[in-house]
């Protein structure tokens, strides 16, 4: 097929890769001119992906319309603050046909939409299929086995996303519930931060495993009060990709709560970085969710005190274990 990725990030980057090793002709916008260059001149990513050798298929362009052109699947792997401006751009160049994924992971933070309602709204004549699930882009590209989800309300779309980027080293399984898919990968990432807080103070392991799991119970219960199954949760874009980012050393999201509680402010722990830490949005966004679903997201709220309301991580975590004791299965 003739593929776009709209976003050369890292996971862009990756996916692009990943299309033009199966064969699939590929086009990756880039917003930046040099990583444009640098993909063109030495199929590497030096700014996102360095050290990865890109297959010689992937083309990197500048312009959204070259990029989508005659695209028959259009990956939109942008970070969530920018997926509708350039959805929005993007709309005139898309093929009639063309089906639209999204590969980011978020809450709009302004409207509380999922990225697939985003894509909706935007390009409201396309199929959108939500995709998810653990997968650090660095191991992807090196072709270790990878196990995602492709969700959409309609079996064939997932089904056509599910053969253009299934391999021998990257297994997608299809998923009807595009609500627990999107909110499974969009709320790790606060949790993320919290277990990289609870490292950063030095917690230990036990308290890293409670905040999993308790966190994976607040993602469930928000979940279900918007229409999603509890099931989805306990699957690769729920239990995986929160357990991955995590624990796993590549975790952007992770690394920001150690710094966060290592006394770096907020600001300087974003300045250093050139890659997004989605959890920082999504933390405002679910809070605000959580709000408006009624739902107790205590993990969320004391993660929202540490980064926007200078709470002391110490004193956060000490209020989360002073809570009203409780049943386990309460919700």
């Amino acid at each position: 097929m003739q593929c776009a990725v709209i976003g050369a990030g890292a996971w862009g980057t990756a996916l692009a890769d990943l299309l033009a090793r199966n064969g699939h002709t590929v086009c990756l916008w880039a917003y930046e001119p040099e990583v444009v260059a640098s993909i063109n001149a030495t199929h590497e990513n030096t700014q996102f992906l360095a050290g990865a050798a890109l297959d010689a298929g992937v083309v990197a362009s500048g312009d959204l319309g070259t990029a989508c052109g005659a695209a028959e699947l259009v990956i939109f792997a942008t970070p969530s603050h920018v997926l509708r401006g350039i959805a929005r751009a993007a709309a005139p160049a898309l093929e009639r046909m063309a089906t639209v994924v999204v590969a980011t992971k978020g809450i709009e933070r302004d409207t509380l939409a999922i990225m697939s309602d985003v894509l909706i709204d935007e390009l409201p004549a396309h199929p959108v299929v939500a995709l998810s699930g653990p997968s650090f882009a660095a191991e992807v590209v090196a072709r270790q086995p990878t196990a995602v989800v492709a969700a959409c309300a309609g079996p064939q779309p997932a089904a056509m996303v599910q053969r253009a980027l299934s391999g021998d080293e990257f297994r997608v399984y299809t998923n009807e519930d595009v609500i627990g898919v999107e909110l499974g990968g969009a709320l790790k990432n606060v949790i993320a931060v919290a277990t990289g807080i609870a490292e950063g103070l030095g917690m230990g392991y036990n308290a890293r495993a409670a905040l999993i799991t308790r966190g994976l119970a607040e993602m469930t219960r928000l979940g279900v009060r918007m229409g999603a199954s509890p099931l989805t949760f306990a699957g690769l874009a729920g239990m995986g990709d929160l357990v991955l980012t995590c624990t796993g050393a590549l975790s952007r999201n992770r690394s920001l709560g150690v710094e966060i509680a290592r006394g770096v402010p907020l600001n300087e722990a974003l300045a250093q970085r050139h890659t997004v830490a989605e959890g920082v949005t999504t933390t405002q966004s679910a809070r605000a969710l959580a709000e408006r679903k009624e739902i107790e997201m205590p993990i969320v709220s004391a993660v929202y005190r540490i980064l926007f309301e200078h709470q002391s991580p110490r004193a956060a975590i000490a209020e989360l274990m002073r809570r009203e004791l409780r049943a386990e299965g309460d919700t």
